[in-house]
């Protein structure tokens, strides 16, 4: 059964920027072999779950393939779906809504034995009123189950 863990965030994480400015969170969970940072970003965004994201995605005109998934996980790629590369190391990534307020980010961690998998996200203010907006506050419940979830359904591929 795959644990799935929530914390602070690493040293060293690109997420750590937004930490004072609006909510982030960070879920993480150990693997028992080791996995590159390409085959998380791969599996996370081609999980079953995702999939049905990105179907969402598609009808807001904002579609994707595996063939860009593949391309974002190597780097040659900085645009995927609704999402922009913000920032990237050679084992995390950070990347931008199409709105500006939320960021997704990832990263991989060798552990003796293993993998620490890291997913998490940001959510700014709004610019205009300095306010996280009802919406936030009454999707949070099912942003954290999707977020455990998510990376939960990633692994099950790994």
């Amino acid at each position: 059964m795959v644990q799935v863990h929530q914390g602070a965030l690493p040293d060293g994480a690109l997420l750590a920027r937004y930490k004072d400015v609006g909510h982030t969170d960070c879920y993480w969970v150990d693997v028992p072999k080791d996995v590159s940072f390409e085959a998380f970003i791969t599996a996370f965004y081609t999980s079953w779950l995702f999939r049905l994201e990105r179907a969402i995605l598609r009808l807001v005109k904002r579609p994707s393939t595996d063939a860009e998934v593949a391309e974002l996980a190597i780097g040659t790629r900085t645009r995927f779906a609704a999402w922009d590369v913000e920032d990237r190391g050679l084992d995390q990534i950070l990347m931008c809504d199409m709105a500006g307020r939320t960021r997704s980010w990832f990263l991989v961690a060798s552990r003796d034995g293993g993998s620490r998998l890291y997913f998490g996200s940001a959510v700014v203010p709004d610019v205009k009123t300095g306010k996280m907006g009802w919406l936030f506050h009454a999707l949070m419940g099912f942003h954290k189950l999707y977020s455990v979830h998510l990376l939960k359904a990633a692994v099950r591929i790994l």
